[in-house]
């Protein structure tokens, strides 16, 4: 698509990072795309980025309630965690380096969900990690 008038454009990079073993051998190479997010402008590609967190005071409480009440805890990580979050406003990106189409370099992509490097990425994940607990 190519982009409305008034719309802001955020560039996009490619991240690369190698992991390693601990006897310095390759496990595997890993390649990110991330949003150029300090490029963007409030009120114009986002509204609010709060996102409420735990507090590390919040947390060492809650272990030690746990553990005095014979509790199990549970740890969740969940990978994708930026790349999940539905987007309410309107952000349009740049075709990554290296996937630009031919003869279609000036057409942007419309994102449906959030980027890593999106000032709102945290905050969306947050709304749709709430909708997830507000289920049971």
């Amino acid at each position: 698509m190519n982009l409305p008038q008034h719309k802001h454009l955020i560039d996009v990079k490619w991240v690369f990072k190698t992991k390693f073993k601990s006897n310095s051998s390759i496990i595997k190479h890993k390649a990110r795309l991330v949003a150029k997010g300090f490029l963007q402008k409030l009120g114009v590609d986002f509204t609010n980025v709060y996102a409420p967190i735990a507090r590390l005071e919040t947390v060492r409480l809650v272990i030690v309630v746990a553990s005095w009440r014979n509790w199990e805890i549970s740890q969740l990580d969940v990978k994708s965690t930026f790349l999940n979050g539905p987007l309410k406003e309107k952000v349009y990106v740049k075709q990554p380096p290296g996937f630009e189409r031919r003869a279609k370099e000036q057409k942007v992509f419309k994102q449906q969900k959030t980027l890593y490097g999106l000032r709102q990425a945290l905050r969306a994940w947050n709304k749709c990690w709430n909708k997830c607990i507000d289920l049971f």
